[in-house]
């Protein structure tokens, strides 16, 4: 028997090397499929090696860091495959590139250091160009003259029985090669006459591949001695010992010894074949496995079916699957994987649907608010309508107008049909903080929120609505500023309606597409959502349920295009590595435009930003406390410094700051030489306050930018001037029915029992709140008016799930105070339930901020 020759130059062995892959990156052509939601790797196959890259979202330029490293010879083939990564699905195949080391070492001098590659990719029935791949090489040198060795010495063996091993694209030419057979004189003749040479027979021999899979009968039964029966994948290995072939002729002739050759398919599965299934060997000692329900053959493996699926076959003679778990059937033969990836996406449907439902339940003020609301003319920003008119609302919410003298409806408000009226309220808007509303008499007023008093001058003017009139309290009347914005809106409507046409399957693409390619002014118009193949009409309900949906996609923060603001709540925020994406800014403009539709049409959306960001949206200055609600170490380490001198404990800071994004690290100075200036005891506040705001702003501007840019063109921010941070997010999500019951059994005491005299006066308090006073008090603990799916159970902290929290802490002249990192309530011992009232409501109404005392 003769011994395997070693690897090395000139003996038919290539010399191997380590190669490494980095530095990887596409662009790819627009085309019918838009790469937004989708999710690209590339796979590299060299010589039977493969390795697949991390997936990249979100990009039509994606880029793959992580290096790949494969053994490959001077005369691989390295070939690339971009591909699309589908939940549902296989991925599908985007295209196509191959690099030829060989022809590369030519071109470098025999050494692949730091070399850039640009590839085209291509698809792979049509080859048409779909874009570039970009690969940088590197670790392989090669001498000259061992490489001019291998590839005479590849040359050469590919005219023989031993072939290089060649990547998965090129197998099929090889499986279609003939079959190789022994004549008594030692040399071996090809299914083509042509003789080779015998002086490498010694080599393992690699049973060729058939284009296609055998007969359903082998030519030789499986009987007969030259090829036994095999019942088990394990059976078919190779035995250690030399086999013999035999000489086919009756004249005697030599015996050739060839090594042991392992089997050409592993058995992966050692366990029983599927109920009908047959392990058989074709008469080159080659495993394939015989379906005989289904009368045909295959060369892999067949799987289980997963547990509580069954085969069968209907009167046609067809087969069909059989799912007993759920009882339906398919005609798809189900694998564990389809049935995992069934389960998962039930799962998330299951989450969506309930999602919905919780948010098919928000609101802004009840229905019997609404119809107080009717009752109390005080609540419409117009006053009484004109005699013989009457203002109803639809089964959808939308108001209209009938007169009862013509016998007559129309959407028009009549009263703001007339001249006078008409001009007092298109006139320009009112000032930063100011509100228009009406007496039960019809007399407009105005309502300075900065000072919390009222008049009835107009601020614009100047001119007076009544001279000498009765003198009106200020109250913070949410209902009245959620009727006047409506009004305002109405207002700026365009007649007629928009249609919207998208599709399920890709919401978010579809609605940017739409959305950006109208003129801002239309989308004013009442919204006509077309969803195609589901026959309806949308008047109101199809349009809810696509700002949730398209808010729900919008708004993940997997697409890196926000963040949440802190892991103890889901309220988000801009994402500073946004940048990451090249057409990031074109979708901030988006979603500026798609909140203010959301705002300007009434609807909510499906997830909250942080109140930080809503007040950037009203252009309120941000102070330090709003730093708590999204980063409190960093608050907390400001009031520190606040507190604490820094020249005695030897802190030596300057003017400026680092951020990390993404792995880079850069220096901001905060002023202008920041990073030369110190920072002392008499200019720490300074400080304070810059590292603060930057801290809030960090890394965002142009994306803040380019979202109030989309937002403006819709709706001005000026008409969103007299709500506050809290009133505004309950105006774009919308609130809930309180289950005071519920939170009632979900709030635990530090320092106080359930039966104290304290906890019974603030629950006969929350009691008596209506809905709206209560999200106010949820917003002042909880840093947010939208609760968790699960209620109260399910409230979220700094350190994982965290109930609802009341403890006892301070004098009864302090302000209870909340820490939202811990929906902790501070509530001070008070003596009555009048102190306890009085200064509950004024901390939830009038303070702003945290810790107030």
């Amino acid at each position: 028997m003769a011994s395997l020759p070693k690897p090395g130059p000139g003996n038919g062995h290539p010399i191997k090397a380590q190669l490494q892959i980095n530095g990887m990156s596409a662009k790819l052509k627009e085309g019918k499929k838009n790469w937004l939601s989708s999710s690209v790797y590339v796979e590299v196959a060299v010589d039977g090696q493969s390795k697949k890259t991390e997936k990249c979202s979100n990009t039509q330029s994606p880029k793959w860091k992580h290096p790949l490293s494969v053994t490959v010879s001077p005369i691989s083939k390295l070939n690339f495959c971009v591909w699309i990564h589908q939940k549902l699905k296989s991925d599908l195949l985007l295209g196509s590139a191959t690099l030829d080391i060989s022809e590369t070492l030519k071109s470098n001098d025999m050494k692949l250091c730091d070399v850039t590659q640009t590839l085209p990719l291509c698809a792979d029935k049509e080859q048409t160009d779909v874009g570039e791949l970009c690969v940088c090489l590197n670790g392989m040198e090669v001498d000259p003259g061992a490489f001019t060795s291998s590839e005479a010495d590849n040359d050469t063996t590919t005219n023989g029985e031993l072939q290089p091993k060649e990547d998965f694209g090129m197998r099929r030419s090889r499986e279609s090669s003939p079959s190789v057979v022994d004549i008594p004189n030692g040399r071996a003749v090809n299914g083509t006459g042509s003789p080779s040479l015998s002086n490498r027979v010694s080599r393992p021999l690699r049973p060729p591949r058939p284009s296609r899979p055998p007969p359903p009968t082998p030519l030789r039964p499986l009987s007969s001695p030259a090829c036994p029966s095999v019942t088990d994948s394990s059976s078919s290995t190779q035995p250690e010992t030399p086999m013999q072939i035999p000489n086919p002729t009756p004249d005697p002739a030599p015996v050739i010894s060839v090594p042991p050759m392992p089997n050409r398919m592993p058995a992966t599965n050692t366990g029983p074949l599927p109920q009908g299934w047959e392990q058989r060997m074709d008469p080159s000692g080659r495993v394939y496995y015989v379906d005989h329900v289904e009368k045909r053959t295959s060369w892999e493996r067949p799987e289980p079916l997963p547990p509580g699926w069954e085969r069968r076959l209907d009167q046609s003679g067809r087969v069909y699957y059989v799912d007993h778990v759920n009882r339906t059937t398919t005609w798809q033969r189900p694998t564990v994987e389809t049935v995992r990836n069934y389960e998962q996406w039930q799962h998330q449907q299951s989450q969506l649907e309930g999602a919905m439902h919780h948010f098919n339940q928000r609101f802004i003020y009840s229905v019997q608010d609404q119809a107080a609301a009717t009752q109390n003319k005080e609540y419409d920003p117009l006053g009484p309508l004109p005699q013989g008119w009457e203002k109803r609302t639809d089964a959808n919410g939308r108001v209209y107008f009938v007169h009862h003298l013509t016998r007559t409806t129309q959407w028009e408000d009549p009263r703001s049909q007339g001249s006078e009226l008409n001009e007092l309220l298109n006139d320009k808007p009112l000032p930063e903080g100011w509100e228009m509303r009406f007496t039960v008499d019809g007399v407009p007023y105005f309502v300075d929120h900065n000072r919390k008093t009222t008049t009835y001058t107009d601020p614009r003017t100047g001119k007076s609505s009544l001279e000498n009139g009765p003198q009106i309290r200020y109250v913070r009347d949410f209902k009245a500023k959620v009727q006047y914005f409506r009004f305002w809106c109405q207002q700026l409507a365009m007649p007629q309606h928009i249609k919207i046409t998208v599709s399920r399957k890709s919401l978010f693409e579809d609605s940017f597409q739409q959305i950006m390619s109208i003129n801002p002014q239309d989308l004013r118009r009442r919204l006509w959502i077309i969803f195609p193949g589901e026959e309806g009409l949308d008047y109101g309900g199809v349009t809810r349920e696509w700002f949730f949906l398209v808010s729900h996609e919008v708004l993940n923060p997997m697409y890196c295009l926000f963040e949440y603001a802190g892991k103890d709540n889901y309220c988000l925020q801009i994402n500073p590595a946004s940048s990451i994406n090249p057409d990031h800014l074109k979708y901030f403009r988006f979603i500026g435009r798609f909140i203010a539709m959301a705002l300007f049409h009434g609807k909510f959306i499906d997830t909250g930003f942080s109140l930080p960001f809503y007040k950037r949206i009203l252009n309120k200055p941000l102070t330090l406390n709003d730093l708590e609600t999204i980063d409190p170490e960093f608050y907390n380490s400001l009031i520190w410094i606040r507190e604490n001198n820094i020249e005695e404990c030897g802190l030596e800071m300057f003017f400026s700051v680092d951020k990390e994004i993404l792995g880079e690290i850069t220096t901001h100075d905060l002023k202008p030489d920041g990073g030369n200036i110190q920072v002392t005891e008499e200019n720490k506040e300074e400080y304070i306050r810059l590292v603060a705001e930057w801290r809030l702003s960090r890394g965002v501007e142009e994306q803040t930018q380019a979202f109030f840019e989309g937002f403006n063109e819709v709706l001005p921010q000026q008409y969103l001037q007299y709500f506050d941070a809290k009133e505004f997010e309950v105006v774009l999500c919308g609130m809930q029915e309180i289950d005071l019951g519920d939170w009632q059994r979900n709030t635990i005491y530090k320092h106080y029992t359930r039966t104290s005299k304290q906890i019974v006066w603030f629950w006969q308090l929350v009691k008596e709140m209506d809905n709206e006073k209560r999200m106010r008090l949820l917003q002042f603990v909880t840093g947010t008016c939208r609760l968790p799916v699960g209620g109260f159970n399910d409230l979220m902290g700094s350190n994982g799930p965290q109930k609802f929290c009341v403890e006892k802490t301070g004098k009864e002249n302090w302000l209870p105070r909340s820490h939202t990192c811990f929906n902790r309530l501070d509530l001070p011992p008070y003596k009555s339930y009048e102190q306890l009232k009085e200064k509950l409501l004024f901390a939830i109404e009038e303070t702003e901020g945290f810790g107030q005392e």
